[in-house]
């Protein structure tokens, strides 16, 4: 007999654990492309578009030479001994021309209580002068006219001073003159007065004393006026400057002077007259193995506080001790180095040429040439590279008038 048992429950299963999923090559493949165009984008769209189009410069290629230059003027210095003041006439760096007043020269002799006495007669007739004046009881024209035309330039020297447009220079001249004409009929208004005859011979008198002590000096040629001297301008001329060795340059770079004579020793330069025409620099080049050309032209660049360049002739030059001077002569304005004695230099033989981007260069049948684009129209020029530095190339064109600064070209 068989024994019933009730049915049991039956127990799920548990589902066995799954490895890994792998992506599949076609899933990796669209992933990549996914990354790959997002990188292009980025890159498409933060770098700035490459330029299409340039332009000929203009440009100078050569050789260049640097080195310490020591500068001559056609300088001619002035001076005194046993001064005591100087009062300047002309102004500073001011073309002169011969009989131009240049400066008073005051001796030891000299004294300034001369001019504190002088000063003290002329307050004395100003003084008597207003009093005769407030005494008038009639009106005089002529003397009302003379003091009108003082205070108008009056108020226009204080309107420049003040800050308006102007000519000072022209406007203190015009009120000198006009006090001059007012001082002149004053003078000749009352000239039977005898107390303002005694002033006036007394300050005559003084003035006389005063010039016994004083030499005047006018220009004695035509030339540009400098009261600034650094003692340079008696041993270093244009009449022995190509007689210095290296050594010697050298030395008066290192700012040693040269040797004065006895005669001007003790003496105080008053000022110094430059003519225009040449003036001559003494260069020690640094590339001592040069061998300079004599005659032949070179561009000088002086670096000061405001460049100079201009055309240098070579004169001569010396080689001594490992050292080379080279003797120019420039034709140029001599202004800009008023001022200058020592400073550096370049010099170089530039030939002018004409300069592209490096990208406009295009080869077609192995021949280098540039692409020149006027309007809707490009035109291919063959053309001879010089040399290229930092991006530009100096060029020269193969058939000549055809290229032109300015012109337009394509880049590749």
């Amino acid at each position: 007999m068989y024994q019933m048992t009730p049915p049991q429950p039956i127990q799920p299963m548990a589902p066995q654990p799954e490895g890994p999923r792998r992506l599949s090559v076609a899933q990796i493949a669209l992933i990549a492309a996914v990354v790959g165009f997002v990188i292009w984008y980025l890159v498409t769209a933060l770098t700035p578009e490459a330029e299409r189009f340039g332009t000929i410069g203009a440009g100078t290629r050569g050789t260049r030479y640097t080195g310490d230059c020591l500068l001559i003027r056609d300088e001619t210095p002035y001076d005194a001994e046993g001064l005591t003041s100087i009062h300047y006439r002309a102004e500073e760096g001011a073309m002169v021309y011969r009989g131009t007043p240049i400066c008073d020269v005051y001796s030891s002799g000299f004294s300034t209580r001369e001019m504190i006495t002088l000063q003290d007669y002329r307050d004395q007739i100003k003084e008597y002068q207003l009093k005769l004046l407030r005494a008038e009881i009639a009106t005089d024209a002529r003397m009302e006219k003379l003091e009108s035309d003082v205070m108008t330039r009056a108020r226009e020297v204080r309107a420049i001073v003040g800050g308006a447009r102007g000519n000072m220079n022209n406007l203190e001249s015009l009120l000198a003159t006009a006090i001059q004409a007012r001082q002149s009929y004053l003078k000749q208004k009352y000239s039977e007065d005898q107390r303002m005859t005694r002033l006036y011979d007394d300050e005559q008198s003084q003035m006389q004393r005063i010039s016994s002590w004083t030499k005047q000096y006018a220009a004695m040629a035509e030339g540009i006026v400098s009261f600034y001297s650094d003692g340079y301008e008696y041993g270093l001329t244009v009449n022995n400057y190509d007689q210095f060795t290296p050594a010697q340059v050298r030395s008066m770079l290192n700012g040693n002077k040269p040797e004065q004579t006895a005669r001007q020793k003790g003496k105080t330069t008053i000022y110094r007259m430059v003519r225009e025409g040449y003036w001559y620099v003494l260069m020690m080049v640094r590339d001592s193995n040069w061998n300079p050309e004599e005659g032949r032209v070179y561009d000088l660049k002086l670096e000061s506080f405001r460049d100079t360049k201009v055309r240098a002739r070579v004169v001569s030059f010396t080689r001594s001790g490992g050292e080379l001077v080279v003797r120019l002569a420039v034709q140029d304005q001599v202004k800009p180095i008023l001022y200058i004695r020592t400073c550096s230099g370049e010099l170089g033989d530039s030939v002018s040429t004409l300069t592209v981007p490096s990208r406009a260069i295009y080869y077609q049948d192995n021949m280098a040439g540039v692409v020149v684009v006027d309007g809707q129209y490009q035109t291919f020029i063959p053309v001879n590279i010089l040399e290229t530095r930092d991006g530009v190339t100096f060029i020269s064109a193969i058939q000549q008038g055809v290229l032109a600064e300015g012109q337009t070209v394509r880049l590749f």
